[in-house]
């Protein structure tokens, strides 16, 4: 194919793109397009975004699994917690081998759940970290 065929082939395509975003609308990145759509602010958090209490809860719960099955590597950095954190792993994850020895893998799941949810509810309570700027 010569420049010249080349050249009309991108000019074509180029006004295909203009008419289709001319009859259709273009948003940029990311827009929501839909009628019913509220213009977001850029004050407000996403309403996805999970809470640091959840967030807390969910990587605890990973981690004292893990701990329990004899599953783990590293230091608490290497597993994304800060110092208050693994803390809490430590203390859920001695909690739940006296529960697995008393009720088995079910029951320790259960108090995993249960108590990483309770120590990091309290934990972040007010939005952030309570134990101080090492959190």
């Amino acid at each position: 194919m010569t420049k010249a065929g080349v050249r009309r082939k991108g000019a074509a395509l180029g006004l295909a793109l203009l008419a289709a975003c001319s009859a259709g609308g273009c948003g940029g990145p990311g827009a929501d397009l839909s009628p019913t759509a509220a213009p977001a602010s850029r004050d407000s958090p996403s309403p996805t975004a999970t809470s640091p209490a959840r967030l807390c809860t969910r990587i605890i719960a990973y981690w004292s699994r893990r701990a329990l099955s004899g599953d783990t590597y590293g230091d608490y950095q290497s597993m994304g917690l800060s110092d208050g954190q693994y803390e809490i792993l430590r203390t859920v994850v001695d909690a739940a081998r006296a529960e697995r020895e008393r009720t088995g893998d079910e029951g320790a799941g259960r108090l995993i759940d249960r108590r990483a949810r309770t120590a990091c509810e309290k934990r972040y309570r007010n939005g952030g970290p309570t134990g101080g700027p090492w959190g």
